[in-house]
Parts: C-alpha cells; sequence; structure tokens
C-alpha cells in the first residue's frame, strides 16, 4: 500500500553527523515540524557531548579532567543533556569522584577547583528530578557533610556542600536522618558568625530544612538546642544588624525561620483545657491570686465559692463559675491561657492594673480581661499564620522577632495593653467586643507593615495609631475613592469605563513590549537560570529565549531565538491549569507559586510555562495575553488601575461642581408651548 500523499521524505545532514531520513507530514504546520527536526538535532548532539565530557572525566590527566568538568558544570543546567548524562551513569561516576578520596587535597588549586566543579555538577543534574535522592550513598553523605564540619574548606566547596545537603533533607526522608546524624546544629551555627553572606544564607537554609522535616515530637526539642546555641542572638548580631544589606535570599530564609519557629505554639493552640486537670486548674487560680491575694495561699481555700465566682467575673472570663470552659474552643486553647500565665507572672503590675481598672469601671464600659485576651491570641494566631507553611518567594520577615527569646509572649503583653487603651478611647461596652478587635488588628497589622525593629519600636509605632488616628486614616482612605452613588454620576461612570479601559489595555502591552525577566523553576531558589520573554512592537509575535544571568533593562530582539505568533495562541491557562504545576507535586502544594503560574497554549498543542517573579508582572502579563487575545481583563491589577483611573477622571469631570447638588433625575421637561410664533431680536 503506497504511503499518504501528504507525507515526503527528507534527508537531513549536518556537520559531524551522517546524514538522517525523516518523514514529514505536509499537513502539520511548517514551524513545529522545524522545532522537531531541531530538538531531535539538539538531543543527538548533546548525547554525543554527554559522552565525550564522561569520557574526558574519567581520564588520568589533571588538566583534562578540570575543563571537563568546568564544561560540565555549565552543562548540567539543561534538562536534555542532563537526561543524556544521566542514561549514562554519569550521577554514580561523579559520586564516586567525591568519595574516592582523590580529592582530599583539595587545599591545592587544582583539586579544589575539580571538586567545586564536581559538585555543582552534581547538584544541577540532581535538581532536575530525573533520579531520586533516596540512591545516595552514607559514604557520599560522610564525605559532603566533612566539608561542611572542617573549618578551613574552600567558600565555593562549602557552598555547594550546604546545597547538597539542604537538598537531601528536602527531597527524602531517609536522607534527613543520616544529614541530622553528620550535621550538628553547633557547626551549623558556627557558619552564621562568618562575613560572607551567602555562607550564612546557606547554613540557615539547611537549619530551616532540618526544622521543617523534623518530626513533630522532636521539633521542640530542635528548638531547645537552637537556643541554647543562641541562634537567634547570633543571627540578630551578625546578620539582622550586620554591615551589610539583606538580600532578597536571606530575607525568605529569616522569614520561614520565623514561620517554622512561630509554628511551634501549633500545639498548644490546638490543646483544649481538661476541667478536670488539676494542673491546668491551678494556672486560672494563680491568675485569680496573682489579681487579688498578693501573697497568700495558692488554693485559696479560706474563701467561699462565692468569692471566687465574684473574683472570675472581675478577671474577665465568660464562665464565671468554672472559667477552664472558656479555652475548651481551638484555636487558640491553652495558648492563651499561656499567653495570660506569662503576662501575670513577668508583667505583674501590668497585669494587676488592667484587671483592677476594669473591676473599678462600671459594669457596662468595663473592658473583660480574660475575653479579650483568649480572642486577642486567636487573633495574632491569625496575623502571624501560625500552622501555615511557609510560601516560597515570600520575605516577610520582622526583625524584632529576632530582638527576645520570648518574642511571641512580648508581642502578646504589648498588644494585650494597646487593647485595653483602645477600649477605653472608644468608649467600649460589651456589644461593642467586635468592633473594638477590629480596630485593634488594623492597629497591629499597620504597625507590623512598618517594620519595627524592636519592641520598644512597636510600642512606639502603636502610640501614633491610636482610635483617633484609624479614624483620621480610614476618613483620608474613604475619601480617596469616589463614593458618589446617584444615577447621573453612575451613568457618567458608564460613559468613561471604556476609555479607561483601553487606556489600561494600551499599558499593559507597552509592558509586554518592553518585556520581562523569568525565573526557571527548579528544586532551589539560588544558582537561578533566567529567560526572557516580550512582545514585539506590532503586537502580533511574543520573542523570548535563555539567559546567563538577570538582565539591566530591555534585552533586543535579536538575542531572544525563539517566537510565537500571536495569531497561534489558542488560550491563557492559570494556576492549577498550567502544565508545570501539575508535573511539579511540590510546587503544585505551594499557594504562591500557583498564584504566579501561567502558560500559553499554541498551536500546535504546546505551552510556554510562566511563574511570574511577583503578583504585579503575574496581572500585567495575564491582562495583556488577554487583551491580545480580545478577552476581558481580569485581574487585581486591572480592577485596582480602573478604580483609581476612573475615580481621578471622575473627580477632575465633577470639579466645576463642587458643592453643587447633583439630582437624582433630570429636571422635567417643560410642557409645550400654545404657539411657536415667537421670535428674538438680537439687534
Amino acid at each position: 500500500m503506497p504511503p499518504p500523499a501528504d507525507i515526503v521524505k527528507v534527508a537531513i545532514e549536518w556537520p559531524g553527523a551522517n546524514a538522517q531520513l525523516i518523514e514529514m507530514d505536509q499537513k502539520r504546520p511548517l514551524s513545529s515540524i522545524i522545532r522537531e527536526v531541531c530538538d531531535g538535532i539538539f538531543g543527538l548532539c548533546q548525547a554525543r557531548a554527554a559522552r565525550q565530557l564522561l569520557e574526558r572525566i574519567q581520564s588520568h590527566g589533571i588538566d583534562a579532567r578540570l575543563e571537563a568538568l568546568k564544561e560540565l558544570a555549565k552543562l548540567s543546567a539543561d534538562p536534555t543533556f542532563a537526561t543524556e548524562f544521566i542514561n549514562m551513569e554519569g550521577i554514580g561516576t561523579l559520586a564516586r569522584l567525591v568519595e574516592s578520596g582523590t580529592h582530599l587535597n583539595f587545599l591545592s588549586l587544582s583539586f579544589g577547583e575539580m571538586l567545586a566543579f564536581t559538585l555543582t555538577a552534581f547538584l544541577e543534574l540532581m535538581d532536575h528530578g530525573i533520579v531520586s535522592w533516596d540512591l545516595i550513598s552514607l559514604s557520599f553523605i560522610k564525605q559532603i557533610a566533612g566539608y561542611v564540619n572542617q573549618p578551613m574548606v574552600d567558600v565555593s566547596i562549602l557552598q555547594r556542600s550546604l546545597a547538597i545537603l539542604e537538598s537531601m533533607v528536602l527531597n527524602s526522608h531517609s536522607l534527613y536522618h543520616r544529614v541530622a546524624q553528620e550535621s550538628t546544629v553547633g557547626q551549623l551555627i558556627g557558619h552564621l558568625q562568618v562575613s560572607n553572606q551567602e555562607i550564612q544564607t546557606y547554613a540557615i537554609a539547611l537549619i530551616n530544612a532540618l526544622f521543617l522535616k523534623a518530626p513533630e515530637d522532636r521539633r521542640q526539642e530542635m528548638a531547645s538546642t537552637l537556643a541554647q546555641k543562641h541562634l537567634r542572638s547570633i543571627i540578630l548580631n551578625h546578620v539582622i544588624r550586620g554591615n551589610r544589606p539583606i538580600k532578597a535570599e536571606m530575607a525568605h530564609q529569616l522569614y520561614v525561620l520565623q514561620v517554622l519557629t512561630f509554628n511551634l505554639l501549633e500545639e498548644r493552640m490546638m490543646t483544649k483545657m481538661d476541667p478536670n486537670d488539676q494542673s491546668q486548674r491551678d494556672i486560672i487560680f494563680e491568675l485569680r491570686r496573682i489579681a487579688f491575694d498578693g501573697e497568700s495561699d495558692l488554693t485559696g481555700t479560706e474563701k467561699r465559692k462565692a468569692m471566687y465566682t465574684k473574683d472570675y467575673k472581675m478577671l474577665g472570663f465568660t464562665n464565671h463559675v468554672n472559667p477552664a470552659m472558656d479555652f475548651t474552643q481551638t484555636p487558640p486553647g491553652m495558648l492563651a491561657l499561656d499567653n495570660m500565665l506569662y503576662l501575670a507572672r513577668v508583667h505583674q503590675d501590668t497585669y494587676i492594673r488592667i484587671v483592677l481598672e476594669n473591676s473599678s469601671r462600671e459594669d457596662k464600659h468595663e473592658c473583660p480581661f480574660g475575653r479579650c485576651a483568649i480572642e486577642l491570641t486567636r487573633m495574632l494566631c491569625e496575623i502571624l499564620q501560625v500552622g501555615e507553611l511557609p510560601n516560597e518567594g515570600c520575605n516577610d520577615y520582622h526583625p524584632m522577632f529576632f530582638t527576645h527569646d520570648r518574642a511571641w509572649e512580648e508581642f502578646f503583653c504589648v498588644c494585650i495593653q494597646l487593647l485595653n487603651k483602645t477600649w477605653k478611647e472608644m468608649r467600649a461596652t460589651a456589644e461593642d467586643f467586635n468592633k473594638v478587635m477590629q480596630v485593634v488588628r488594623e492597629q497591629i497589622t499597620r504597625a507590623l507593615a512598618m517594620k519595627p525593629s524592636s519592641i520598644d519600636q512597636l510600642k512606639n509605632k502603636l502610640r501614633g495609631l491610636n482610635y483617633s488616628e484609624i479614624l483620621r486614616l480610614r476618613q483620608s482612605e474613604r475619601m480617596s475613592q469616589d463614593d458618589f452613588q446617584s444615577p447621573p454620576i453612575i451613568e457618567l461612570r458608564e460613559r468613561i469605563q471604556p476609555e479607561i479601559l483601553e487606556l489600561i489595555k494600551q499599558q499593559r502591552l507597552n509592558r509586554l513590549c518592553e518585556g520581562s525577566c523569568f525565573r526557571k523553576l527548579g528544586n532551589r531558589r539560588r544558582q537561578e537560570k533566567f529567560w526572557f520573554c516580550r512582545l514585539s512592537l506590532n503586537h502580533k509575535v511574543l520573542h523570548y529565549g535563555d539567559l546567563d544571568e538577570s538582565p539591566q533593562g530591555e534585552v533586543p530582539f535579536e538575542l531572544l531565538s525563539d517566537k510565537i505568533p500571536i495569531s497561534d495562541i489558542k488560550s491563557v491557562l492559570t494556576g492549577k491549569d498550567c502544565p508545570h504545576m501539575k508535573e511539579k507535586s511540590a510546587l503544585k502544594q505551594n499557594k504562591e507559586v500557583l498564584e504566579l503560574a501561567f502558560s500559553v497554549l499554541y498551536d500546535p498543542d504546546e505551552t510556554l510555562n510562566f511563574v511570574a517573579p511577583n503578583k504585579y508582572e503575574y496581572c500585567i502579563w495575564t491582562d495583556g495575553l488577554c487583551a491580545l487575545l480580545g478577552r476581558e481583563m481580569g485581574s487585581d491589577l486591572t480592577r485596582s488601575d480602573l478604580d483609581t483611573l476612573m475615580s481621578m477622571e471622575m473627580k477632575l469631570r465633577l470639579l466645576d461642581l463642587e458643592n453643587i447638588t447633583i439630582p437624582e433625575a433630570p429636571p422635567p421637561v417643560p410642557k409645550e408651548p400654545s404657539s411657536y410664533n415667537f421670535t428674538y431680536n438680537y439687534s
């Protein structure tokens, strides 16, 4: 049977290889055929390069081996080359080089360089996820851990060794236990006291990885060890207050450590109080004793039960008879009681003042300390996201939480005083409880956004955010919005909106023409690879290509080797619908990355996958691509820009009508005249 008429055979040859005969379907787009052929040629070239490099690495000449490893470190980032090299047992070859002991003389220049390039290539190859980390031998782990534990190791070797151990911990449960045995917290903390911020960052990243993967019963023990080793004060003095500005990766690792530290509170937050547990009830007795009895007996047996009930009412508990019932809701569970006890013991004068001050007020104006402390603890857990995993790409750490060994408790003590003060300023009653809590939440979140460097500075920020200032800020923010709701104003808005949307569309397309740099996804955030994408000036083609480093401005079209005609684009996918989010299970669970992911689906069923560097770039690109396809721009940024520009335009158009009341309805049309025989003399 003869082949279909649309199928033709074409011989293709290229330098250094034999010609190949391939079949081409003439019904398919030429661009996809060329891409398929080029991919095949590229794969064969990479396979040949991998074979040659492997042979050179196994040669006996030091210089030849060094040059081969240097070249391998560069090529390993390419997934096609990595696949070919790994299929030739390349990973095992590199591991044996590290284990063999020929590198023991790495203090010499050649061996030091050789080891550094070997570790770089090994890490790049493993990061592709082609082979499992579980295959790594104990001998290899001991060797890598040995470099981390040696005091006089080369910086480049130390960086790569720390990064390899971090990847082992994050990618393998079994390797976590082995790494935890080989690298102690004390040895890692030593690397935080150096002047090199890169080494500090890698060291904190490994500590975070060990913390994150530790079994729940080990985390409290590890936290205790970190406290004994003065990790917090070392980070404060050598990193946060160091002479160098905090880089983005260091800020991320500090944020991760902050989240993991606060997550230690989750167990107490989710533990209900047992009303029958005498040791827990004794804590409530102590709160009552400190507030009312001074140094009298803890159990208070000389007092009648009725007196206890009265005291618990004055302490502000909801259940006056059995206040233990107030702590059976989770969150905040027993964490609220812990906070109250810390305030009563460590800041006793403040505690007694708050309780007695409210007990002397009129019943309707008293601020219930117990109820407030419980709700405040719940609120602080929500604000600081206690119990949630850290987000990829987030750098939102707070320096003040590194300035005190009991930062959480001190933060609560500051906030409970703020709540009591705001209650008085609002002249609140029991019915206003939720309103007060909303104001206090706003005061706390606004103060945290200012990044106070210490607990004392937080107090200063909160003093400036009293209830009057919150009202002023709210009013100011409302005034900046367009609150007109009358029919004529609404009609004017509807007429203006298409013009504003067209303006936003042009801005988005202009930004796409300037282009943006995107990070290639991997298992690590360091040693990043980049690619650049921009729209042609005639809005007909997307140009993109790989870069060695993040660019400082626009990238010329000539440097972007790949392109996609806009006419070939079928749709824009976002979030979980993106192919690269479905492929990477670890990233799939990360809310931060999911919110920044989008893909362009184009003929013939291919995708170009993006992860935007931030929410702003995500909105710009998804809006711009939707505009190119003639679809609605639905991002949060478009809604925000539309509101801002509409508000400005409306205020400009209504400027001449200031202090003039705009009627809800147009004036009535007058009756027709009895006749039209009238003129007007202009002379």
